[in-house]
């Protein structure tokens, strides 16, 4: 065996053993497979340097202000209006719940770019919504759990800032500007809602699902009255992306000349996220809860949300740098390449690698330790480098969420929905199987991409 596969075996192992079978943290797996490692690699004498270089990365810093911001999205409840509004708006026709829950939850992953969180905080108000209007209960779930995790595709997401991280290690910083890299997940992210709407749209059909009754229906003028502020959170995160794409070149490097522009690109996420969290705090109803004393104790609960996701990026850095030194990457790469597989055998190919992997390896350690090769390799068959880096968080981060053993998404929503185990898992298949078949289509270049 190549050792490059012993070293990835090891790293696997540990996270099966810790995370799926011990149910330990998924943060304490990955760094006592660092250890072991270190161990097993006799590199304990640069365990300081691969500290350094995953602390050192300025995108960890964009992952912790938007984890932060979602945080505060979420306890302040301005999303719940924001999801009151569509309620209104696509609720009254038939199926109306479950294209809320896919909207709703599209809407709330460009905000905080969760997965679990995203389902706790839109399937609380739409699963039992789908139920009432005559979904299965296994149904609803899925719906909800494969729509929320969208989030970890659509920006900003830690799994988006870390694919942009691998793909400017290969081609530099100077290759893509943020703005350009955003409008691609967008436009790739407008093909997995428009599947997620098909598929609801067809299952309607097959169980005749009812509109929801007029009684349970949000009054459109008032949640507007009440939810208006919330609607404008997405353009106050995206204008800044779209000012940078459009008017790079025309208008921020003329007067700042080429490096202020680049500057201002790479500082746009670090802004933003601070941004619409101060107009979180403006808009927010309890006024409580946005107290310095309020934000002090929200903060200081939510740690146990941050430092958990924060610590896989970190712990997933710091094996990156590890496998970079021991040339891992590129051995699997070539061993992928030796295959002689052609652009649609390499794309499946690596399509079902990040589907098995992700059944027990977070998203974001997946896009951090092999986005690199994954690009790399695929880029060499023939598929687009700048594609396949937006495709990463689709193929490693949402795959992670809906896929059992570690598909926290489906039991998050099974929890909501009170749904069988057996039927909500042969249920989610469907999902999954769907989601596959679009990430090959979509990385063979079959479909036009805005941004591209």
């Amino acid at each position: 065996m190549p050792i490059s596969l012993t070293y990835l075996a090891v790293m696997l192992s540990v996270i099966i053993l810790w995370f799926v079978v011990l149910k330990r943290p998924v943060y304490e797996a990955v760094f006592i497979s660092f250890l072991l490692l270190l161990t097993i690699t006799g590199t304990w004498g640069n365990v300081l340097t691969y500290i350094d270089a995953a602390l050192s990365t300025s995108l960890l810093y964009s992952m912790v202000a938007f984890v932060a911001m979602s945080i505060l999205l979420t306890k302040t409840k301005v999303i719940d209006s924001c999801i009151a509004v569509i309620l209104s708006l696509i609720g009254r026709i038939t199926g109306g719940a479950g294209y809320t829950a896919v909207i709703a939850s599209a809407f709330m992953g460009a905000l905080s770019g969760s997965g679990p969180g995203n389902v706790m905080a839109t399937g609380a108000i739409t699963i039992p919504a789908m139920k009432r209007s005559g979904f299965p209960a296994e149904l609803a779930a899925n719906i909800e759990s494969n729509a929320s995790y969208m989030g970890n595709m659509i920006p900003p997401s830690s799994n988006i800032v870390a694919a942009m991280g691998a793909f400017v290690a290969l081609y530099g910083e100077n290759s893509i500007s943020q703005g350009k890299f955003w409008i691609i997940l967008w436009g790739i992210s407008l093909w997995f809602i428009a599947q997620r709407v098909l598929m609801v749209w067809a299952f309607c059909k097959y169980y005749k699902v009812k509109p929801m009754s007029k009684d349970e229906l949000p009054d459109l003028k008032t949640t507007l009255k009440e939810g208006w502020q919330g609607l404008l959170l997405p353009v106050i995160i995206i204008a800044p992306f779209v000012l940078d794409y459009l008017f790079k070149d025309s208008f921020f490097t003329s007067r700042l000349g080429a490096t202020g522009a680049s500057y201002f690109s790479k500082s746009t996420l670090l802004f933003v996220g601070g941004v619409a969290s101060i107009y979180t705090i403006l808009i927010a109803k309890d006024r409580k809860i946005v107290s310095l004393p309020g934000l002090a104790k929200m903060f200081g609960d939510g740690v146990k949300t941050i430092a958990p996701s924060i610590g896989v990026c970190v712990f997933g850095y710091m094996i990156g740098e590890l496998f970079g030194d021991l040339n891992v990457a590129e051995e699997m790469g070539a061993i992928i390449t030796g295959w002689n597989f052609g652009k649609f055998g390499t794309v499946l190919a690596i399509c079902l690698i990040t589907c098995f992997m992700g059944m027990v390896v977070p998203g974001s350690s997946l896009v951090v330790i092999f986005g690199s090769m994954f690009i790399t390799t695929l880029a060499t068959v023939g598929c687009d480098p700048l594609l396949v880096a937006a495709m990463l968080p689709c193929i490693c981060g949402v795959m992670c969420g809906i896929t059992p053993p570690l598909g926290l998404g489906m039991y998050a929503g099974m929890t909501l929905a009170e749904s069988d185990f057996k039927k909500t898992f042969n249920n989610n298949l469907w999902w999954v199987a769907a989601q596959f078949i679009l990430e090959v289509v979509i990385l063979m270049g079959w479909l036009p991409i805005m941004g591209l």
